[in-house]
């Protein structure tokens, strides 16, 4: 059973990663890469490591995702001053 839900969690975080890197939106890319950090949390659980899933749930799907969407949001008001 834990064989099964560690193929299903990795298969999930392929996945995201993959829709990640094919987005060409930066404020998308941003959303899925808090999907990505939510799906590693949920493997690194999985795998027995949930102070590292906790880690990775704060910075990963919290803080850089929000930092990249401020980020994107400052330079798009910039560019459109100019």
């Amino acid at each position: 059973m834990a064989d099964a839900l560690i193929a299903v969690v990795l298969l999930l975080v392929a996945a995201t990663a993959t829709v990640a890197v094919l987005q060409r939106d930066p404020a998308r890319q941003a959303v899925v890469l808090s999907l990505l950090g939510l799906a590693l949390a949920a493997l690194f659980t999985v795998l027995q490591a949930p102070d590292v899933g906790l880690a990775q749930l704060a910075v990963g799907s919290a803080v850089t995702p929000l930092m990249i969407l401020l980020t994107v949001r400052k330079i798009r008001r910039d560019g459109r001053r100019e």
